[in-house]
């Protein structure tokens, strides 16, 4: 009778150990693989370096009391008259590389964050929309959404920001305009999966309102899609940004991104002086693809089906 209890015991032990809530679920399979936690160790590493940059650069880039236009375009290593080491070199106007990267990090990673998720906000709203209501709801709301897709991103942001200027909240207002349209297109088709599941209809029968059908009951489930696009479209918009400051319609000088910073030094790269646009390109490739990793093994994770 007491092997009998034992062996009870150590079932209803081993079946407790067996339950894995789903978030646990998530850690432990994301943590399995080595490279999207390395990738994840650089995200957060640059995160908080764009953090507190103010505190970490050597200088403030673009405090004209702390630039000497004497030590432009200095090679890395070199020193100022002042003593002050540039360890990355200084551009054309004496303005520290590594101090210029490390405040570019917190506009580029601001204008990428912001857009995607102002963008998600609007384009999950409007393909919830559309997947509930149907109808010509939908059919309009799709029709303008196959309409932007149709022209490339790149186009359309160019066409927006010749209309309103240069500046940082213009270029976030262009890559939502460029955005949104995926986060609809990608809500809808999931929505509608869930559109004619049990618990929609048993929230229908209890006439609850839509708007707490759609957000209480409805968006929870589209939701493991939309945090795989938001991780790619993060990179997708710093790039974006990055190639409209480069062409000269993204952010103005006075406010240094990445995209910026490798403008800055690219009249040079025949005489030399590569290092001006190098590590800056640098410092945006090890971005983007830190933030790819991370949303690869995500993607990986919450949808299993996927794997290759």
């Amino acid at each position: 009778m007491i092997a009998d209890g034992s062996a009870l015991g150590a079932a209803s032990s081993t079946k407790t150990r067996t339950i894995e809530t789903p978030l646990r679920r998530i850690v432990r399979e994301f943590s399995a693989s080595s490279l999207a936690l390395f990738g994840l160790f650089v995200l957060v590493l640059v995160i908080m370096v764009a953090i507190f940059a103010p505190a970490i650069a050597p200088q403030n880039p673009y405090d004209l009391m702390q630039l000497d236009i004497v030590d432009g375009r200095l090679p890395p290593g070199s020193q100022s008259m002042a003593g002050m080491t540039y360890w990355l070199g200084t551009d054309d106007q004496g303005r520290d590389i590594l101090s210029g990267i490390l405040y570019g990090l917190r506009i580029s990673l601001g204008v990428g964050v912001a857009s995607a998720f102002v963008a998600a906000v609007v384009g999950a709203s409007l393909g919830l929309v559309a997947a509930y209501a149907g109808g010509r709801a939908e059919t309009v709301i799709m029709r303008v959404v196959d309409l932007q897709l149709s022209f490339p991103a790149i186009l359309v942001a160019l066409m927006i920001l010749a209309v309103l200027g240069k500046g940082v909240m213009n270029v976030v207002l262009a890559l939502i305009m460029v955005e949104w349209a995926t986060y609809a297109r990608t809500t809808r088709s999931t929505a509608l999966v869930e559109r004619n599941k049990e618990y929609i209809e048993a929230a229908e029968c209890l006439v609850l309102p839509r708007w707490r059908i759609l957000f209480r009951h409805l968006l929870p489930n589209c939701l493991p899609p939309l945090i795989v696009i938001s991780t790619v479209q993060v990179a997708r918009a710093i790039a974006l940004e990055a190639t409209l400051s480069f062409l000269g319609l993204g952010v103005p000088v006075t406010e240094p991104s990445l995209g910026l910073l490798i403008a800055n030094g690219y009249q040079y790269m025949l005489s030399g002086k590569f290092w001006i646009s190098f590590y800056p390109g640098i410092a945006l490739l090890v971005t983007i693809v830190a933030i790819n990793l991370v949303g690869d093994q995500l993607r990986d994770v919450l949808n299993p089906r996927g794997r290759s």
